[in-house]
This record gives structure tokens, sequence and C-alpha cells, in this order.
């Protein structure tokens, strides 16, 4: 079997790396606290590289699933990154939220070295990740995703050949504008229905058997309902990033985005309030609080 290289290891690159393990794919890790590596690594039987070179060297399917575009460029470059330890023929994907433009740039950087590059962000949850229930999004040559194809079949249960390099994170952040606008519309509509006398847990009951069900209903579920003790789904930080990403494409094919701008508007507003590290789920919050200092007409 192929040997795969994952670099990135949070929430979602430790879920998709056990994926990947359990499907008996020799594996190897990289992360930057190199502590978090080797206890993740213990766990699901993988060796552990102490730089992106030598995970990169050691691997003919090399995946990086970082937080944003400044982590991907210190994977990738200086005399440890990535592209020093690229093989002839190895296929590169990012798996993260990078965007189109980043791709771009990272695309010929790859070709150089004789390998191949995918963009292939996921849409699903961390509960997605760890059943292995995925969709996977890619951008690339075919013949670079046939040979990535049992690797994503590992970790997902859609692929999608959706164009050149590129397109996957387009598509990415297309598929983020409705996800995005789902969770701030979700939160304004719940705090309106607790306003109005309705219990929190009946005002979601509702809209989970309702027209506008959906599976991010679903996953941020048990964080609306218990702000404090479930685990978190998605920081403000990491979607004003995914929007800020939309805002410049956006601006690249010339499509104007007034929902996207709305929703970008509300999260730094909850940002500015204090919440930027807090799960997106806490615009609730921030709307409660807004609402209790203002007990009048509301200000649409």
């Amino acid at each position: 079997m192929q040997t795969v290289a994952i670099l990135g290891l949070g929430k979602m690159g430790a879920a998709m790396s056990a994926t990947i393990a359990a499907a008996g794919f020799p594996l190897v890790v990289y992360n930057r606290t190199a502590a978090t590596a080797r206890l993740h690594a213990d766990r699901i039987g993988a060796e552990v590289a102490a730089t992106p070179r030598r995970a990169a060297r050691s691997a003919d399917i090399v995946i990086t699933m970082l937080a944003d575009e400044v982590a991907l460029d210190e994977v990738y470059h200086g005399p440890d990154g990535v592209l020093a330890g690229l093989r002839p023929g190895a296929v590169a994907v990012d798996m993260g939220t990078s965007g189109p433009e980043v791709i771009g740039t990272l695309a010929p950087e790859v070709t150089a070295v004789g390998a191949f590059l995918l963009d292939a962000p996921v849409s699903g949850s961390t509960a997605a990740a760890q059943a292995g229930t995925l969709a996977i999004l890619v951008g690339g040559d075919p013949a670079a995703l046939t040979k990535a194809q049992p690797v994503f079949d590992a970790m997902g249960s859609a692929t999608y050949h959706v164009g050149a390099v590129g397109a996957g994170a387009a598509m990415k952040l297309a598929l983020n504008v409705i996800v995005h606008a789902t969770g701030q519309a979700l939160a304004e509509a719940l705090v309106l229905a607790e306003r109005s006398g309705i219990s929190t847990a009946t005002a979601y009951e509702v809209f989970a058997q309702s027209a506008v069900a959906s599976p991010v209903l679903a996953f941020r579920r048990d964080k609306f309902m218990d702000p404090e003790g479930a685990p978190a789904t998605f920081q403000i930080s990491l979607a004003r990033k995914d929007l800020q990403l939309t805002r410049a494409l956006a601006q690249t094919v010339g499509v104007a985005l007034p929902q996207a701008e709305a929703t970008m508007s509300a999260l730094q507003a909850a940002a500015d309030s204090g919440r930027d590290a807090d799960d997106v789920t806490a615009v609730a919050a921030y709307l409660r609080d807004r609402a209790r200092q203002s007990p009048g007409p509301g200000n649409l």
C-alpha cells in the first residue's frame, strides 16, 4: 500500500489520520508540537517525522490539514519544508481551507520538483472525519486523483473532482458561504425564539424537524444547547478567515456576495466583543448580551 504522510494534527487532522491508519496504510505524522504527534502516533500506530521534509520524503501521498495559509507556507518552504522532501511522482494534497490564490502559487513549486498537487478541502464535521464520511472536493490532475483515491476512500464517503488545480479550494469557499450563513441564521433565530418566550430546547427541536433541517443543525446542536460543556465545533476566528478568503475570490471573479458580507459583519461584531477565540455558536451569546442591553425594539 502507498505510504501516507499527514501534517497537522488538529481535531480534523487527527481524526483523518486515524481513519487512514485504520484502513491499513503505512502512516507518518508531523505536528508542530512534537509531543502531540508522539501521543497521537502511539494511539493509532503511526511513525513520527521530526520535520515536514522528513515526512514528505517518506511518503507517496503527502496530506496537509492546517489552519490557514500562513501555516501552509511555513510547512512547505525552507530547508526542512515539504518541497525539500517531496519525491518525484508523489502527490501532495492540501485538505485545509487555503483558498485558490495560495494553491495557484504553490502548484508550480510542487510541479518543479516532479510531484503533483491536489487541492482537496473537505466538508463535514469532526464526527464525519472520525467516521470516514467526509465529502472531499478535489481540484487537480485526474491522474493524481486516481493515485490518491484509495486514501480519500478511507476518509470520505464521496469524492468530487470539480476541476483544475484551485477549483477544490473555490468550491469549498462557495460551500462555506452557505455553512456560515446557516450558522448565523440559526443563532439569530434561536435568540429570537428565546426572547419570545420559547425554550431553547423546544426551538431547536422545531428547527431540527422542519424544512430547514440540515447536517449543520445536527452537529452544532450540542454546542448551542450546552455552550460550556459541549466540545467546540469551529472557532469564530476560523470562520472569519474563511469568509475573508471568500471575499478575495469574489473580488477576483467579479461577484457580489451580500449574504456573505452580512455574515462576515456579524462574526466581526462578535469577535470585537471578545469572542474571536470562541466557537461560532457563541454568536448566540453575543446576541443575547445585546438583547439584554437593549430590551426595546430591535434594530433591523
